[in-house]
């Protein structure tokens, strides 16, 4: 199975509608074991052209890993707090990641996957963050 697919990734503050971002794209879906994965290219629009993105979405865990310009390998899961390291074209930084809630909802037509976590730097205020990510084959 490998299919194409329409993927849709919006991201917002809790509690800010007006700094909501959204990107449709295409990209491709398939799956591999007991895993789902969604791969796009990003574009001028998130930052981060030259980079693709890869979802390895498991029955109870989002990997969002990101290989190109930008890059990091950011897992959600339930209740699990975890150091990242994401590199940018201006520098490295090392987030601390807090998974508050995660709602998978997935099969071979793709699916629907919400996320609520805490991201921050080390010792600064933490940003409390609802990830929406929605994938339709065609």
């Amino acid at each position: 199975m490998n299919k194409k697919a329409i993927i849709s990734v919006t991201s917002k503050i809790k509690g800010e509608e007006q700094d909501k971002i959204e990107v449709v794209t295409p990209g491709k879906f398939y799956k591999k074991g007991n895993s789902f994965y969604a791969v796009y290219d990003e574009t001028e629009i998130s930052g981060m052209e030259g980079t693709t993105t890869t979802l390895k979405i498991s029955p109870e865990k989002v990997s969002l890993i990101r290989m190109g310009t930008t890059s990091t390998k950011m897992n959600f899961k339930n209740k699990l707090r975890d150091t990242i390291l994401y590199n940018t074209p201006y520098g490295m930084l090392q987030l601390e990641l807090e998974t508050n809630k995660l709602d998978i909802n997935m099969n071979e037509e793709g699916g629907h996957i919400l996320v609520d976590y805490s991201l921050g730097t080390l010792g600064d205020a933490i940003q409390n963050t609802l990830l929406e990510i929605k994938i339709k084959t065609q």
